[in-house]
């Protein structure tokens, strides 16, 4: 067939035009009228929030805005099997994105309920839906999966596992600060906070305890199954699925606050009435701090004396077999310093245990027991000059001694000096101006000096500068 002498062009013509389309997007050439815009570009969400001390936690590309979690355990093999939907909106164009899930196994992965390609490279869950996600549009992923859960150890945590931690009747779910992953695919980081629907199926008998408030609980073939809703932002570490025997007392506080405190009856009644205590400085911090930031307090109270530490589970802190007055008022605190106001880097954690341990301090002033005053000091004596504690800069701790000591004490030594620095009227303007500004959010350490000194009206780099980011001990406060 002979061809023409314009169809022999034709190829040449379009080849031009082509390559002038792309010289006209390459310098921004508008389109002329009637013309077809180019389809958009989606790129992978970053596998990584860029945390400081945890760079890989979280995720990039979208922001998590609830999980509905559905979890049944079963002791007798330590097996986990769990659904879980998380509702997000894509922040970029996304033709991938990255979910944190440590060892457990994926069956299958649907984003708005059609089936999705993933891949496992670690902890990163990459899913690949079958059609771009949009920048600002909202969507579903759910992932099926399932497996024996593993507590995390190290030296982070005192040296302590944390994490998901089997009991002698169930599970201590505690994973401060990068644990929630071993038990729920997520953005385990605290900068991306989400609301929770969390479902527990257990065997019967036994209770299974978690965030917000209880919606629904009872026994169907021969499980037990709670539904609890926490309709408050909450960082993925706050999150819990705590199973056992427990006896539950419910009520409210005289404040009218709920309250919902699950004990193990195995433990010793000892002499702390933990309902009691976590009822009272309730009411007191809301007072303090500002208005409780949640719909329930609580507290569960397990036989797990593996682990070393208690946790400010968000409304219902969860407690080791090691418990007293002093660390109930702590984790207490944390619900506004951490809870409600959380870090946005994990270097900034003295907001959090500085905050919290100061307000022991407080609370034995409001016991007339010993004032802040005389309790800053007596720490401040007790360690000499040379020694190590001083050595750590509170505001970047490092990883590994996060939760050392001096993150704790020199952090709660930092706001007694500024106490004494600006005064208590303005101190004590600043604790609730601070949680009522980041409100469930996220904020970090400039942010605090900057407020102070807004409502101080004073200058206070030096001060912040010696008690947090020197490695050495700073003078005392002239009195």
């Amino acid at each position: 067939m002979a061809l023409s002498v314009s169809a022999l062009r034709r190829p040449r013509l379009l080849a031009l035009a082509a390559a002038c389309t792309v010289v006209a997007t390459v310098c921004g050439v508008a389109t002329a009228p009637g013309s077809v815009a180019a389809a958009p570009v989606g790129t992978p969400g970053a596998p990584g929030a860029g945390d400081t001390y945890f760079p890989d936690l979280g995720n990039g590309g979208y922001d998590a805005l609830h999980y509905d979690l559905g979890v049944s355990y079963h002791p007798s093999s330590g097996r986990l099997d769990g659904r879980t939907t998380l509702t997000a909106r894509a922040t970029q164009n996304l033709s991938a994105f990255d979910l944190d899930l440590q060892k457990l196994d994926v069956t299958a992965v649907r984003v708005d309920g059609r089936p999705a390609r993933f891949t496992r490279a670690g902890d990163e869950l990459t899913v690949r839906p079958a059609r771009m996600l949009r920048d600002g549009r909202t969507f579903t992923v759910t992932v099926t999966y399932g497996g024996v859960p593993q507590p995390l150890g190290g030296p982070i945590i005192f040296g302590s596992d944390y994490g998901w931690m089997k009991t002698k009747d169930g599970v201590f779910v505690a994973c401060e600060p990068n644990a929630a992953s071993t038990w729920f695919p997520s953005s385990d980081h605290p900068g991306d906070k989400a609301t929770y629907d969390i479902r527990i199926d257990a065997p019967k008998g036994l209770t299974g305890v978690s965030n917000g408030r209880l919606i629904e609980s009872g026994e169907r073939g021969g499980r037990s199954y709670a539904h609890w809703r926490e309709s408050r932002p909450m960082a993925t570490y706050l999150a819990t699925a705590t199973i056992g025997k427990f006896d539950v007392r419910t009520g409210t506080t005289p404040g009218g606050t709920p309250i919902y405190v699950a004990t193990d009856p195995t433990l010793p009644t000892g002499k702390v009435d933990v309902y009691g205590v976590t009822a009272e400085a309730t009411d007191y911090w809301s007072k303090v701090f500002g208005p409780y930031p949640f719909e329930e307090t609580g507290a569960i109270v397990d036989d797990m004396p593996q682990a070393g530490f208690s946790l400010e589970v968000q409304s219902k802190p969860a407690y080791s077999a090691v418990r007293n007055e002093s660390t109930i008022v702590h984790e207490l605190a944390h619900q506004w310093f951490g809870d409600s106001v959380s870090v946005k880097d994990w270097r900034h954690i003295w907001l959090n245990e500085g905050f919290a341990s100061y307000a022991q301090w407080l609370w034995a002033e409001h016991k007339g027991t010993k004032s802040a005053h005389d309790a800053f000091r007596e720490a401040y004596a007790a360690i000499p000059a040379g020694d190590p504690f001083w050595k750590i800069k509170v505001a970047d701790p490092q990883r590994d001694t996060m939760f050392s000591d001096a993150v704790y004490d020199r952090g709660a030594m930092t706001l007694q000096a500024l106490r004494e620095r600006i005064g208590d009227r303005a101190f004590f303007t600043l604790l609730p101006a601070w949680t009522a500004a980041h409100r469930y959010g996220n904020a970090e350490t400039s942010q605090f000096i900057a407020l102070a000194e807004k409502i101080s009206g004073r200058r206070l780099g030096d001060l912040f500068d010696a008690w947090l980011n020197t490695g050495a001990r700073p003078p005392l406060p002239k009195p």
